[in-house]
C-alpha cells in the first residue's frame, strides 16, 4: 500500500482463529485504504509492545542528502505530539554517532535505547543509500519485553527516476505500468510524472516546482486542481504532450485544461507549435488555457493567433480564466 495511517483506517486488525482470520481478509481485501484496495495481506504474531518509538531516514533538499528523524514517541498519534529531532546527514558517508548521539540526548533519555537506535539509524542511511530509497520510516519502532528493538511496520518508497540504474525498480515501475489504462501508461512511457487528485481543473505543466505553484495557485482562486501532471522529462513537441492532453480530455472529472509551461531553456514557439498540432486534430470540447512564458514567447501570439488561442501572460491571468471557466462548467 502506498497510503499511511493504515491502523487509524482498521487496516491492523488482531484474529484469534482460523475464521475470524478468513472473514478479516475478506474484508481487508475489498477496504479501500488512500484510495486503493490491499494486493495482499502480512499475517504476522501480535507483539506485547512496550513502548513506541519513530525513526526515518528520508531524502531532505536542505540537509544536501539523507535527514534522520526520530521521536520517542511513535505510533498512529504521531502527528499529534512534538516535531520530531532532525539530524542532517547529508552524503551517506557523513553518517557520525557522536552527531546524532549529541542531538538524541536532548530528546532520548534511555542510554541503551539511544545506542540501538543510533546504530539502526546509520544502517538505515547505508541501506537507503544502496537501494536507491527516497523514505525508510519506522513507525512504530517498537521495544518488547527484555529490550529487542522491532520494526512493528516500516514504509520504504524508493526513487523510481533511478530505474535507469536499477534493475529492481525498473522492473516494479514496468509492473505498474501494466496495471494502469493506457492513456496514463502513454504518459508514463513518456517520462511524465503524473498524480491524480480530486478537482476539475486539468494541469500540464513543465517543471515539478512550476506544477506545485499553479495547483496553489488554484486552489488559492478558488478552484480544485484535477491532477499533479509535469510533463518536463519528455520531449517538448506534439509527441510529448500528445498523451497528457488525451489523458485529460478523456477523463471525465475534468472540465478545464491548463497548460503552463515556463523555462529558460524550453523555446516557446516549438510548445506553441506543438499546441497548433494538437488543437487540430482535437475532438474533444473542453476549454483550454495556455499560459507560456520563455525564451522566444513573443513568438507565441502569432502562432497562437492561426487557431483562434490566447497565451496569457501571466500564470495569475491564466488560472483565473481556469478556475471561471471550471465553476461555469460546474
Amino acid at each position: 500500500m502506498r497510503s499511511g495511517g493504515r491502523g487509524k483506517q482498521g487496516g491492523v486488525q488482531q484474529v484469534t482463529d482460523a475464521a475470524a482470520l478468513a472473514a478479516t481478509a475478506n474484508r481487508l481485501f475489498e477496504t479501500e485504504f488512500g484510495g486503493e484496495k490491499p494486493e495482499a495481506l502480512l499475517i504476522e504474531p501480535w507483539l506485547a509492545i512496550e513502548r513506541e518509538a519513530y525513526l526515518s531516514v528520508a531524502v531532505d533538499g536542505r540537509a544536501e542528502g539523507y535527514v534522520v528523524m526520530y521521536a520517542p514517541r511513535g505510533g498512529v498519534d504521531i502527528e499529534e505530539g512534538p516535531p520530531p529531532a532532525r539530524y542532517p546527514v547529508g552524503a551517506p558517508w557523513n553518517f557520525r554517532a557522536y552527531e546524532l548521539r549529541k542531538i538524541l540526548k536532548d530528546v532520548e533519555p534511555d542510554y541503551q535505547w539511544r545506542e540501538k537506535v543510533i546504530a539502526l539509524a546509520q544502517r538505515l542511511v547505508r541501506v537507503a543509500s544502496m537501494h536507491d530509497c527516497s523514505t525508510i520510516e519506522i513507525n512504530p519502532l517498537a521495544k518488547l519485553a527484555g529490550g529487542a528493538l522491532i520494526a512493528a511496520d516500516a514504509k520504504v518508497a524508493r526513487d523510481e527516476w533511478a530505474h535507469f540504474r536499477n534493475q529492481e525498480i525498473h522492473a516494479l515501475r514496468e509492473a505498474d505500468k501494466g496495471r494502469v489504462g493506457e492513456r496514463l501508461r502513454d504518459c508514463l512511457d513518456m517520462g511524465h510524472m503524473y498524480v491524480r487528485l480530486d478537482g476539475d481543473i486539468g494541469l500540464i505543466s513543465g517543471g515539478a516546482g512550476m506544477t506545485m505553484a499553479a495547483m496553489d495557485m488554484i486552489a488559492e482562486q478558488g478552484g480544485r486542481p484535477a491532477c499533479f501532471l509535469d510533463v518536463s522529462p519528455g520531449p517538448t513537441s506534439a509527441r510529448g504532450y500528445r498523451p497528457a492532453l488525451a489523458m485529460l480530455d478523456a477523463d471525465p472529472q475534468v472540465k478545464v485544461i491548463l497548460i503552463s509551461v515556463f523555462g529558460g531553456g524550453t523555446q516557446m514557439q516549438r510548445v506553441a507549435n506543438s499546441v497548433k498540432e494538437l488543437m487540430a486534430g482535437r475532438k474533444s470540447k473542453k476549454p483550454v488555457v495556455c499560459r507560456l512564458d520563455g525564451t522566444n514567447v513573443d513568438q507565441v501570439p502569432g502562432i497562437f493567433a492561426q487557431f483562434g488561442a490566447h497565451n496569457h501572460a501571466r500564470l495569475e491571468d491564466a488560472v483565473s480564466e481556469a478556475v471561471r471557466l471550471a465553476g461555469n462548467a460546474a
